[in-house]
C-alpha cells in the first residue's frame, strides 16, 4: 500500500485461520459494499491446519457442522484429516474471491481506538519487507483463535536435560521426524494424545500413551454411510442442511443428558469402550475418568482405532505419574521405568487472548481479564468490535457462522440508522462473573488470569447451544439495553 488514504479500510479482520475466512465470506455476502483486508501474521492461510503437522492431524468433531453453514462439505470423510480441512479452506478462499483481501507476513502485535474520529487504527509488523505496519478501519473481527502460535504447554520435567532420545510438542513437530521401528512415548490423554497414539502404531516399534488421568473416549465413524447417500442422490445444500442438523440435535442432545444424568453418561461410556477392548483391560484404571463428562471435552476414537491398536499389542495405555527423565526415557512414580527413543508432550495448549495483542481505547491500555464478554461475541467497553470465537462444546464453525451473521447485521443497522459506533456496557453494579470457558480442563485453568469472564446471565452468559443463539442472535433485535449507539 502507497499512502495513507489506502491503508483504510471498513473493516479489519485479524488471522487467516477458519474463522477469519469465515469471517470474509460472510461480509461479502451480507455486506458486498463494505471494504475489509485479512491480516495473516504467518506466510499461510489456514491457522490451526496449516501449523499442526503431527501424524493423523484431524477434526475432532464432525465436519458437516465444523464446515461452514454457507459452503458444503462434500468430501466423503465425516472426520477429516488435516489436509483435506486445509483443501476445503483454499477452496473457500477461490470461491469467494478472497486473494487479494489477504495479506500475509502482517503481524499485529496492537491495536487502539480513537473515540473522538470513531477509527481503529491497528500496528505491527510485516516480517517479509522487514518494515513497520499501520493499518485503520472503522470495525474490527479479531479472529486469532484462542491459544499461542509460538509454542504448546510443557511441564517442567525434573531430569529433562538428561534424556538422550529425542522430545518435542506435538505443535513443534516436523516432518523429518523419524519414528519407525522406535519406542514411542505420549505423554497426555486429550485429542491429540488419541490422535497420534493410533497413528504412530503403525510404523513405531510399541507407542505408550503415559497418562496422568483418564479422558472420557467416544467412537465415531470416519465416514457416514446414510449422508453420503444424501448427497449423492439429492442437491448438496439440502444435503448440507440435513446431515448438518443432525449432528447439532446429537451434539445438543449428548451434552445436555451428560449435564442433567452424568452417572448413566458415564456408565453408557464406560460400557461402549468395554466392547471394544479385551477382558482383560483394566478399564477402572485407565478409561475411568474421576470428572464428570463434559466437564472437560470428551475425545473422540475414530473408527475403534485407538482400542484397534490396544487390542493388537501396538500401544500400552499406563495411568501413572513422571517422577523424572533419565538418559533411557521416563522413571514413573510407581518405580517403573519406561524406555523411550522419542517422547511427545501432548501436554496441552497455552491460550493466548486474541494472539496476545495490546489493546488500547483512547492510547490507554486495556486488561482483557476484567471485561465481560457480551453475547460471546464482544467485550463489555470495546467499541466497533468483535471476538469471533467458537464453540467449546460443539463444532467451532457453528458459533462463527453465527457470530459473523449478527455482526454483519449490527453492521447494515448501523449503516441504515447512520450510526457511528456501538459499544456493550454493563449495568449492574456488581455482576456475578466466572470463567468465559466453561470447561474445567488444565489449559482453561492456567489461562483463567488472562482470559475475559462471563456473567451468571444472558447477554453477559455465553449459552453453549446452537439453537439458543441461533434464535437470540438471528431473530431477536439488535438494540437492547446493553449496547449504545452512537449517531
Amino acid at each position: 500500500m502507497k499512502n495513507n488514504k489506502e491503508k483504510f479500510v471498513d473493516v479489519i479482520i485479524i488471522g487467516a485461520g477458519i474463522s477469519g475466512i469465515g469471517a470474509a465470506c460472510h461480509l461479502k455476502k451480507n455486506c458486498p459494499k463494505k471494504s475489509f483486508l485479512i491480516l495473516e501474521g504467518r506466510n499461510k492461510m489456514g491457522g490451526t491446519w496449516d501449523l499442526f503437522k503431527y501424524p493423523g492431524i484431524r477434526s475432532d468433531s464432525d465436519m458437516h457442522t465444523f464446515a461452514y453453514k454457507f459452503r458444503p462439505w462434500t468430501f466423503d470423510n465425516t472426520i477429516s484429516d488435516g489436509k483435506t480441512i486445509l483443501r476445503y479452506l483454499n477452496d473457500t478462499i477461490l470461491e469467494f474471491n478472497l486473494e487479494n483481501n489477504i495479506k500475509y507476513n502482517n503481524w499485529i502485535d496492537e491495536i487502539n481506538w480513537d473515540s473522538s474520529i470513531n477509527k481503529w487504527t491497528v500496528f505491527g509488523f510485516d516480517k517479509e519487507k522487514n518494515k513497520k505496519i499501520q493499518y485503520s478501519s472503522k470495525y474490527l473481527m479479531s479472529c486469532t483463535g484462542y491459544y499461542d502460535y509460538e509454542k504448546g504447554y510443557t511441564p517442567d520435567f525434573k531430569g529433562l536435560e538428561n534424556f538422550k532420545g529425542k522430545f518435542i510438542h506435538p505443535q513443534k513437530w516436523t516432518d523429518d521426524i523419524d519414528y519407525s521401528n522406535k519406542d514411542v512415548v505420549v505423554i497426555g490423554s486429550g485429542a491429540t494424545a488419541i490422535t497420534l497414539v493410533p497413528s504412530l502404531s503403525d510404523k513405531a516399534k510399541h507407542v505408550t500413551m503415559l497418562q496422568r488421568s483418564p479422558t472420557y473416549l467416544m467412537n465415531i465413524s470416519k465416514k457416514d454411510k446414510f449422508i453420503n447417500l444424501l448427497f449423492r442422490f439429492i442437491p448438496s445444500k439440502i444435503a448440507h442442511f440435513i446431515s448438518r442438523w443432525k449432528y447439532i440435535l446429537r451434539q445438543i442432545y449428548f451434552y445436555q443428558i451428560s449435564k442433567r444424568k452424568p452417572k448413566e453418561v458415564k456408565a453408557f461410556i464406560k460400557n461402549e469402550i468395554k466392547k471394544n477392548l479385551t477382558k482383560d483391560f483394566d478399564i477402572e484404571t485407565h478409561f475411568n475418568p474421576k470428572y464428570d463428562p463434559w466437564d472437560e471435552r470428551v475425545c473422540v476414537v475414530v473408527d475403534n482405532d485407538l482400542f484397534s491398536s490396544i487390542n493388537e499389542g501396538k500401544c500400552t495405555v499406563l495411568t501413572d505419574q513422571i517422577k523424572s527423565f533419565n538418559k533411557d526415557g521416563i522413571l514413573l512414580e510407581s518405580g517403573k521405568e519406561l524406555k523411550a527413543d522419542l517422547v511427545i508432550s501432548a501436554t496441552g495448549l497455552k491460550l493466548k487472548f486474541m494472539g496476545g495483542i495490546k489493546i488500547k481505547i483512547d492510547n490507554k491500555i486495556i486488561d482483557p481479564s476484567k471485561l465481560v464478554s457480551y453475547k460471546g461475541m464482544m467485550l463489555q467497553d470495546i467499541p466497533n468490535a468483535t471476538v469471533v470465537f467458537g464453540y467449546t462444546n460443539a463444532s467451532w464453525t457453528l458459533k462463527i457462522d453465527l457470530v459473523c451473521e449478527y455482526f454483519c447485521r449490527i453492521l447494515n443497522h448501523m449503516d441504515k440508522n447512520e450510526l457511528k459506533s456501538f459499544v456493550p456496557k454493563i449495568k449492574e453494579n456488581n455482576l456475578e462473573t466466572e470463567s468465559s470457558i466453561g470447561l474445567k480442563s488444565g489449559y482453561v485453568k492456567r489461562a483463567l488470569k488472562i482470559l475475559p469472564k462471563q456473567g451468571k446471565k444472558y447477554p453477559w452468559k455465553l449459552n453453549q447451544n446452537y439453537i439458543k443463539d441461533m434464535f437470540l442472535l438471528k431473530f431477536k433485535k439488535i438494540e437492547d439495553e446493553y449496547i449504545y449507539f452512537k449517531k
